[in-house]
C-alpha cells in the first residue's frame, strides 16, 4: 500500500495528474501553444542568440505552428487528445519562448483567445523572471479570479558561475524578487531547472532544489540538458566535451532531489522531451518512459519518497 499522500497511481511522489484531478475532479489535459513570442535573450533587450541550450523553436518544438493561429493550434492538438481522454478539460500552455514578454494588449488578446474556447480551464505561461512587468502580474492576479493561472519560470540554477556561462542574462536576485511578486499575487508558480548542466556536481543540483524548496514555489519542472543541433551549446560541447550525464547518473539525482521536496510541490516534468532529429546527446534522453520508469524503479525499491529529507 502506497503511503504517500499526493498520489492516485502508486507514485512516491506528487504528480501534474494527481493535482489536477484533485482540483478540476476530471482529467486535464494542457495543450501547448506556440504564439510567436521572441525572448529579451534573444532580440538584444538582455542578451543575443538566447541560452546556450535553446532550439530554434524556443523549446517549442511540441507546441503548435506559429504559423498557425491559436484555435486551430488548440483545436489540432485536442483532437489528439479527445482520442485518448475523451471528456476532457483543458489548460492552454504558452510553451515557446518567453510567453509575458509584450505589450499587455497583445497578451490579452492572445490568453483569452484560448480560455474562452469550450471546457477550458485555465492557462499555463512559461516565461523568465526579467521578463513580466508588474502590469502583467496585476493583470494575471484579476484572471486568476476567473480561471486558473500558472506560471511558469525558468531559473534553471542558483549557481551564478553556470547562468552566465549558459548566457541566462538574469540574476538569483531578479528571480526572487519575481517569484515573490508572483506569490503576493497568489498566483500558482512553477520553476525550471535543469540537471547537467556544464561542470555542475551532483551536489550543486541538489542545492538548487534545496534552495527552491525555501522559496514557496508550487511545482517544480526537471530537465536533462539536451545538447542539440544548431544551438550555441552544440559548438561548445565539441570544443569542450563536459561530462554528460548517463541516465543512471540522472536517476540518482533526480530521486535524490525529491528527497528535499516538500511534498506539497508539484512535479510537473522529470525528464525532459527531445527533438530527435536534433538531439546529439544524451540519446538515452529519447526513451523518456524508460526514464520515468527507472525512476519510479528505484524510488520503489529504496522507498524512497518526496519530502522524506525535510521536515514539513
Amino acid at each position: 500500500m502506497n503511503t504517500f499522500p499526493y498520489s492516485n497511481t502508486n507514485k512516491h511522489y506528487h504528480t501534474l495528474d494527481y493535482f489536477y484531478k484533485q482540483k478540476f475532479k476530471t482529467k486535464v489535459c494542457k495543450i501547448s501553444l506556440n504564439a510567436g513570442f521572441t525572448c529579451p535573450n534573444i532580440d538584444g533587450n538582455k542578451g543575443y542568440n538566447g541560452c546556450i541550450y535553446c532550439s530554434k523553436s524556443g523549446s517549442g518544438e511540441f507546441g503548435g505552428n506559429p504559423k498557425e493561429d491559436l484555435i486551430k493550434q488548440f483545436n489540432t492538438v485536442k483532437k489528439i487528445m479527445d482520442n485518448k481522454w475523451p471528456n476532457s478539460k483543458y489548460i492552454g500552455y504558452f510553451q515557446a519562448r518567453t510567453n509575458t514578454y509584450a505589450p499587455l494588449n497583445i497578451l490579452k488578446e492572445k490568453y483569452e483567445t484560448i480560455l474562452n474556447l469550450p471546457n477550458v480551464v485555465g492557462l499555463s505561461i512559461a516565461t523568465r523572471p526579467d521578463a513580466i512587468t508588474d502590469e502583467c502580474i496585476e493583470y494575471l492576479k484579476e484572471l486568476n479570479k476567473k480561471t486558473f493561472i500558472t506560471v511558469e519560470l525558468g531559473l534553471q540554477t542558483i549557481h551564478e558561475k553556470t547562468s552566465k556561462l549558459i548566457n541566462r542574462c538574469h540574476n538569483l536576485k531578479c528571480f526572487e524578487d519575481t517569484l515573490k511578486k508572483l506569490k503576493d499575487a497568489n498566483i500558482f508558480t512553477v520553476v525550471h531547472i535543469i540537471n547537467g548542466l556544464p561542470y555542475e556536481t551532483k551536489e550543486m543540483m541538489i542545492e538548487t532544489v534545496k534552495y527552491l524548496n525555501d522559496q514557496n514555489i508550487d511545482g517544480i519542472k526537471i530537465h536533462m540538458l539536451l545538447v542539440l543541433k544548431d544551438t550555441p551549446l552544440e559548438k561548445y560541447y565539441k570544443n569542450n566535451k563536459f561530462h554528460i550525464l548517463t541516465k543512471d547518473e540522472y536517476v540518482d539525482i533526480v530521486t535524490e532531489q525529491l528527497k528535499y521536496l516538500n511534498p506539497k510541490i508539484v512535479i510537473q516534468r522529470l525528464t525532459a522531451d527531445p527533438p530527435k532529429d536534433d538531439l546529439i546527446e544524451p540519446k538515452w534522453t529519447i526513451k523518456k518512459i524508460d526514464v520515468l520508469n527507472s525512476i519510479d524503479k528505484k524510488m520503489k525499491r529504496d522507498n524512497i519518497y518526496q519530502g522524506e529529507k525535510i521536515k514539513v
